[in-house]
């Protein structure tokens, strides 16, 4: 299958793909593998983009945008995004200055870029800053960031910026019925609206078999929260990314009364530190 990338160093900018695995390499203090791949019997572009940039010995960025369906240049949109990102970072890593100016310069740029085609394009963005051993997200949209413990401890998870997402934060809704809400697909807060805002994270200081996963919602509107955890807690990187690859498969080609079905491009991060 067809993946069209742009190496840069040890970094790599994944667009318009069809993985059928996931793609293993060094970042920063860690291995991370990432994976992105069209919705099964899909014709049209993949509107997912994925990045994994070294930022020297220690650091690194990981990130996944997800073009919004339904609005115009879904899959521009996302790419757009993640190369300007990739350049802000870069420029910040030339001038020796912090990835937290890089990556919000990066944010900022991609919202402008995207607003500009003036078409009502639109994306998510989800990035995660390494710094040797913690770690720092950032966000605008429903693509989903989560940190978890070998043991099966959810340590930290992003917000949807959603209305499900903020129902499910006031206690309104629970994680499982969200799956099949109506309004599953509405997000408030996008890349490529004026009004788009960044919200940032705590620094997290990471266990040394601790996952991180950065995901778009073609994995978490499949896959429910603890069967994700349950696949990614332990074990080789590599089984746990297939794992989530066949389950998501198998829910958006053969949808059953009982387990959600959504089918959508799917994209995903994992992370560890080296053991």
């Amino acid at each position: 299958m067809g993946m069209p990338s742009l190496m840069l160093d040890d970094s790599v900018l994944i667009m318009d793909t069809n993985m059928s695995e996931g793609q293993s390499h060094r970042l920063g203090s860690g291995t991370a593998i990432v994976y992105s791949a069209r919705c099964p019997g899909k014709t049209t572009p993949n509107e997912d983009a994925v990045a994994s940039l070294s930022c020297g010995e220690n650091r690194g960025i990981l990130a996944v945008a997800d073009g919004l369906g339904g609005q115009p240049a879904g899959d521009r949109a996302s790419s757009t995004a993640i190369k300007e990102l990739e350049t802000h970072v870069r420029q910040a890593v030339e001038q020796e200055l912090e990835l937290r100016g890089g990556i919000l310069n990066g944010f900022e740029h991609a919202n402008q870029a995207v607003s500009d085609f003036g078409i009502g394009a639109a994306t998510t963005l989800a990035v995660v800053e390494v710094d040797g051993q913690t770690i720092r997200p950032y966000h605008a949209g429903d693509s989903s960031i989560l940190v978890t413990g070998q043991r099966g401890r959810l340590r930290w998870q992003t917000m949807d910026h959603s209305p499900v997402g903020y129902a499910i934060e006031a206690g309104l809704l629970e994680q499982g019925d969200a799956l099949q809400h109506e309004d599953r697909h509405l997000i408030s807060n996008m890349v490529g609206n004026p009004a788009m805002r960044i919200e940032i994270g705590p620094v997290i200081h990471l266990q040394p078999h601790d996952t991180l996963l950065l995901a778009t919602d073609g994995l978490t509107d499949n896959v429910h929260l603890d069967e994700i955890v349950e696949r990614i807690r332990k074990g080789p990187l590599e089984k746990a990314a297939r794992a989530l690859i066949d389950l998501c498969n198998e829910r958006m080609t053969h949808a059953t009364e009982n387990t959600p079905s959504k089918p959508d491009d799917v994209s995903f991060i994992l992370f560890r530190l080296k053991a």
